[in-house]
């Protein structure tokens, strides 16, 4: 049997961070889900002990999915820098400590950047990505990837996202991630393939598969 999300259902979103809600809250707006968070249910985080984004997208859809007997979605994203041999990447939140500052998180970023010699824009290149999965309770797991490759900038410009959104200048604009409001960033559309985010790219491959118009 082959599972489609159509309105009126619930889909648990597999996060407690509040900057990714947000965003889903956004994404998924226009197709009539009732979507409930993770804390909102009062659902633990698991441990992300996967060495991929694909693995700790599974370990917290499957998590959700199993606790609460209703789809859940999950995302595990990060910042894969080429100089750092794509470092940060799965364990991007993890630079940012438990108390989750990210500013901190950055400063190492660039840190590492200089001890490796990249100084130049060409040296200083990565991509931010995101992996979706989507988990049943019967077991079924789809996923869905996005990319989008950039330059890490410093210092940091922009208060309007989060994470590492201030020092990550995606190819071909002149403004960082941190100084995009919401609908540039992530705006999505129904027939839309042209998302600028990771996340939305990601979420555009999940839409056009996974959601009943």
């Amino acid at each position: 049997m082959t599972h489609r999300l159509k309105r009126g259902d619930t889909l648990v979103i597999a996060s407690h961070n509040k900057g990714k809600l947000r965003e889903f809250a956004d994404l998924l707006a226009p197709f009539g889900l009732k979507t409930v968070s993770g804390g909102e249910l009062g659902l633990p985080e698991p441990a992300e002990t996967g060495t991929t984004f694909e693995e700790n997208a599974a370990i917290k859809a499957i998590a959700a999915t199993t606790a609460s007997g209703f789809p859940a979605l999950s995302d595990d994203s990060g910042m894969c820098v080429d100089a750092l041999d794509g470092d940060p990447g799965v364990y991007s939140a993890d630079w940012a400590g438990p108390d989750k500052d990210f500013s901190r998180a950055m400063r190492n970023v660039e840190e590492k950047l200089h001890q490796a010699g990249a100084h130049t824009p060409e040296q200083r290149t990565g991509r931010f990505v995101a992996v979706l999965c989507l988990a049943f309770p019967d077991g079924t797991l789809r996923y869905y990837r996005g990319e989008i490759e950039g330059t890490m900038i410093w210092p940091p410009r922009g208060s309007l996202g989060f994470g590492y959104d201030p020092m990550f200048l995606p190819e071909g604009h002149e403004r960082s991630f941190g100084e995009m409001a919401a609908t540039e960033k992530h705006g999505w559309s129904a027939g839309r393939t042209d998302a600028l985010s990771h996340r939305a790219r990601a979420f555009a491959r999940f839409a056009a598969a996974e959601l009943e118009d």
